[in-house]
């Protein structure tokens, strides 16, 4: 908790950088399922050194509002590594997401690279090997990874040399010799001030294509560092030096790229010390969009306190996680016990800006999920500042604990139109997730038509205590667990009907046209993860925790076939990518009306 920020009031007006409620570092953009997701570093409070544990995902699908999904992965997963979780980047293939971090090796006391997988993007993650991945130089730190249109994938890093290798497509080995990629001026730049080094490399790599070009994105000395790049017409060079992309700026002495495009618009990720407390060793992760020219090339971008406009205004009568915010004061973060993450820590004063809400033509009431372990507080919820208009009170009394949840409602009046929505808090709460209510208005997550009573030939369908396969319509396959897990985030995905317990399913009725969907093997439920209303959440199986993101309602299509949506999200269950084969990922997806959407429910 970066509790010094509350002596800097004129910071509150900024939305760069993109997190306030810890120190980030070294981002690493993915962009999946129409959404955007940060990967960073985490440097601890009070840092003198590069003092990192873990690594930290983000999210936002608007690129104002940020969602925290905590901690994916720690150094101690990897039982070969002595600590140092520094820079990292993600990239998805074959329904995994793999993750390739540098450590610091136990045994070779040195840096690494290692990488570890998952079947989400928000994790949780596992060392897929047991031993790095790389382990060369001395200066194998900050690793970037692309996979080219022909599939071969591309691994580069290094400080204070560049090296590459191809990886397979497994994505956790390669092929061939470790390839030292030639430090030329003319593919590099000319240095200034250090005869021991001749170009401006220095460290922090980001590789992509676009548009038929490469491009090598680097943190360039001398230090205090700038960004400059490098571009080829191939994959492995040789590189031509482009120039200064960002120059050195923002009170730390290192800075990161990363480099992605989404719904139309280009971004440029990197870190500074812009906080309250931030330098060289505790920085903070921010965003500029900015256009390439006609041939390619990067314009200069300098940083911002604004950061980019919105892509959308954000929906505030579907559930929102208060995790999810445009800027704070004082309060953290941390793991809820209903899933996910919680704000919690909160001292009076301390707020949550929510940018770019779009109210419509009003609202009339206010849920809040709430917990307290002493006398409680209140929200208040203001529009415009965190002294702006106010427009509701919600007094939460003391619940016997900080993970004891009950939802509050409350009547607010004048949330009407486009607003930047505040939430200032007094007395001790922790706060889950909210919701606004429209008076008189039809929730979008209601089921716009009866469930039949004709299929199955029961009078009431689905039938109390019955297992059912919920079978796809384009594939013919079936959801599944994944390898019969009975753990908590247990994968759910296609494949071929094989009678398992772990393909069964019983619905629960909690009334109004809602139900849980339980798997036999395991009594989990199905479970869209972290309470995401994304494009692209993932479903996997949880243990009940009365989230609305464990609610599901069947609207029927006709010829025996349903939609399944989430009650939280309003998303439809989907096969991803209209995949046919075994081992398709099931997520969460806006209603397209085809058939991988569509689910037969079979005794």
């Amino acid at each position: 908790m970066l509790t010094t920020l509350t002596i800097f009031p004129s910071i509150v007006r900024a939305d760069n950088p993109i997190v306030q409620t810890i120190y980030t570092a070294d981002p690493a953009p993915l962009v999946y399922n129409g959404t955007v997701y940060v990967y960073t570093g985490h440097d601890e409070d009070g840092s003198t050194w590069f003092t990192m544990n873990d690594w930290r995902v983000f999210s936002s699908t608007d690129m104002v509002n940020w969602t925290d999904y905590g901690s994916p992965l720690r150094y101690s997963a990897f039982g070969w590594a002595s600590g140092e979780a520094w820079a990292s980047q993600a990239i998805n293939r074959n329904g995994k997401f793999y993750l390739y971090v540098t450590l610091q090796s136990r045994s070779l006391n040195k840096k690494v690279i290692g990488v570890a997988v998952s079947n989400s993007p928000t994790g949780p993650f596992s060392d897929a090997l047991g031993r790095p991945l790389i382990a060369n130089s001395g200066g194998d730190i900050d690793p970037t990874v692309y996979i080219d249109d022909d599939g071969q994938a591309y691994l580069y890093w290094g400080n204070p040399n560049l090296y590459y290798v191809k990886l397979n497509t497994d994505m956790i080995s390669y092929s061939g010799s470790i390839v030292a990629v030639p430090m030329t001026t003319a593919s590099f730049g000319t240095r200034t001030g250090d005869p021991n080094r001749a170009t401006t490399y220095e460290e922090g790599p980001w590789f992509y294509k676009r548009s038929g070009l490469y491009y090598m994105v680097f943190a360039a000395g001398p230090i205090s560092e700038h960004i400059g790049y490098s571009t080829s017409t191939s994959p492995t060079g040789p590189w031509t030096y482009r120039g200064v992309i960002m120059p050195t700026q923002g009170s730390s002495f290192t800075n990161h790229p990363g480099v992605v495009d989404f719904n139309g618009n280009s971004y440029f990720f990197y870190h500074n010390g812009a906080l309250p407390g931030g330098g060289g060793f505790t920085r903070s992760v921010a965003v500029e969009r900015f256009t390439y020219s006609s041939s390619g090339t990067f314009p200069t971008i300098n940083m911002t306190t604004s950061g980019p406009s919105a892509l959308s205004n954000l929906n505030p009568y579907v559930t929102q996680q208060a995790e999810t915010m445009a800027w704070e004061q004082g309060v953290e973060t941390e793991p809820s016990s209903e899933g996910g993450m919680d704000v919690g820590f909160i001292d009076n004063g301390d707020y949550i800006k929510v940018k770019g809400v779009n109210f419509g033509s009003g609202a009339t009431s206010f849920d809040a999920r709430v917990a307290s372990a002493t006398s409680g507080g209140n929200i208040e919820i203001h529009l415009g500042s965190p002294t702006g208009t106010l427009v509701g009170t919600c007094a939460v009394q003391g619940t016997g604990g900080w993970q004891t949840w009950v939802t509050k409602t409350c009547p607010v009046s004048g949330a009407s139109g486009i607003q930047d929505l505040y939430f200032r808090f007094t007395g001790g709460i922790n706060f889950n997730w909210w919701k606004f209510n429209q008076s008189g208005a039809v929730p979008t997550n209601t089921p716009t038509s009866p469930i039949p009573t004709n299929t199955p030939s029961s009078s009431t369908f689905p039938v109390p205590g019955t297992y059912y396969r919920l079978i796809n319509r384009n594939s013919g396959k079936v959801a599944d667990v994944s390898n019969r897990s009975t753990a908590d985030g247990g994968d759910v995905l296609q494949w071929t009907s094989n009678g398992g317990t772990n393909q069964q399913w019983s619905f629960v009725s909690m009334g109004g046209g809602y139900y849980k969907i339980i798997n036999r093997n395991s009594g989990k439920l199905l479970d869209v993860s972290n309470r995401s209303t994304a494009d692209g959440g993932n479903i996997l199986q949880w243990s009940d925790n009365g989230g609305l993101n464990q609610q599901w309602s069947l609207i029927s299509l006709g010829s025996g076939y349903y939609r399944i949506v989430n009650r939280n999200s309003n998303k439809d269950m989907d096969v991803a990518d209209c995949g046919t084969t075994d081992g398709a990922d099931i997520r969460q997806w806006t209603w397209l009306n085809n058939n991988c959407q569509q689910w037969q429910i079979t005794p």
